[in-house]
């Protein structure tokens, strides 16, 4: 058995015996709302994977690109950081299995800067090997000939809808915009964005980011225009409630990052579920708290692409079939994001119960809207022509 393969079966036997509670706030019954059918505990989940070696090792990677990949010995990621959507355990999880070296570049940067390392970086052995972008930046890029299509060995199971049909980009994990704000600090508490419009939160209230470059502040835009009489073709009702959020002197021009949140700066902060969660489990002195406004339910993924000219193109593939095998899917979903293999995971009950119940209410993610790679593109020009005048 090869090495790797014994580092995956290690992974299966510490995701049953390890304790995955974290104040969950998911009830079984919510389980069932998604129609679900979820392993009723550690023994009977390790039990049904327990059916040899073979069973477990991760399907359709061919050693020849595990061995390809470790003759090049590097895989250059940009804009991961370890807090994100689990992604720290993700690349020690990689490097530990397959035996490669990282280079981690620009950990904080933002979509626009991902694409743009790949054009500046071109025939450069620093380039990125992949990026994690958001959607209407996966739709430039691939418009401009930035990444290369790829197909990895589970790419059937991905839904079509979170797909490039040339297979140049593809979703990896999605978010629902939330509200996250500091308990110690913030009464009382907001539940909508109308909420945040009150008096009570002069200088508090943040984005992660400028939609201007950020995916997770485009985000933030679409879920506030839904909130406020738009839709996902007319984001114009967002813009104008940033506008008028800044007006009553609610709005901070600071981006909500680990550190704003842990030291106060930024007491309220409009971002993904998954990373305003684990912010909650991160700093437990903050009473870091989390809740999906009920008046604007806006969901987005992320997508993983291959550079083009990647230095490392094997790694590159490599790093792209770990992100999509069950492991990997499975690491993601630890970090409270939804992975896009979620569906299939669970027919095929791969899903340990604990994960399911550590995420928010099933029924307010069952509302959730998702942005076409049409409104996205229209919905990116909107936002550059109408941001600069807030």
């Amino acid at each position: 058995m090869e090495d790797y393969e014994l580092e995956e079966i290690e992974f299966w036997r510490k995701l049953e015996e390890e304790s995955v509670s974290r104040g969950s706030m998911l009830r079984r019954s919510a389980a069932a709302a998604f129609g679900l059918t979820i392993l009723s505990g550690p023994t009977a989940a390790w039990a049904a994977r327990a059916g040899g070696a073979g069973a477990l090792a991760t399907p359709g990677i061919p050693k020849k690109l595990i061995a390809a990949a470790r003759k090049e010995g590097q895989l250059n990621v940009i804009a991961l950081p370890h807090d994100w959507a689990n992604y720290g355990e993700i690349i020690s999880t990689f490097k530990k299995k397959y035996g490669l070296k990282m280079s981690e570049d620009n950990p904080n940067g933002t979509s626009a800067q991902e694409n743009q390392a790949i054009r500046s970086l071109k025939g450069d052995s620093r380039a990125p090997d992949t990026v994690d972008v958001g959607p209407s930046f996966a739709i430039t890029g691939a418009s401009e000939g930035l990444y290369k299509p790829y197909k990895v060995a589970t790419y059937k199971t991905i839904p079509q809808r979170m797909k490039d049909p040339r297979a140049r980009w593809y979703g990896d994990y999605w978010g629902a915009i939330s509200i996250g704000y500091n308990s110690n600090l913030i009464k009382p508490a907001p539940k909508t964005f109308k909420d945040l419009l009150k008096s009570d939160y002069k200088n508090k209230v943040a984005l992660n980011g400028n939609p201007l470059t950020s995916n997770s502040a485009v985000s933030g835009v679409f879920a506030a225009a839904l909130a406020n009489g738009g839709s996902l073709s007319d984001v114009q009702p967002g813009i104008d409630f940033f506008h008028e959020l800044k007006k009553a002197g609610n709005f901070i021009p600071v981006d909500g990052t680990p550190q704003t949140v842990a030291s106060g700066q930024t007491p309220i902060v409009i971002d993904w579920d998954y990373l305003n969660l684990a912010y909650g489990k991160e700093f437990p002195a903050v009473h870091w708290t989390t809740v999906v406004p009920s008046d604007g339910v806006y969901g987005s993924f992320y997508c993983q692409a291959i550079n083009a000219t990647a230095p490392h193109p094997n790694a590159a593939k490599l790093w792209m079939e770990f992100l999509y095998s069950d492991q990997g899917q499975l690491i993601w979903l630890k970090g409270y994001s939804h992975p896009a293999r979620f569906q299939d995971l669970a027919k095929r009950k791969k899903i340990p119960a604990a994960l399911l119940r550590a995420l928010p209410s099933a029924k307010l993610y069952a509302r959730v809207k998702f942005a076409s790679d049409a409104q996205q593109t229209a919905a990116k020009a909107k936002i550059a022509a109408g941001w600069p005048g807030i």
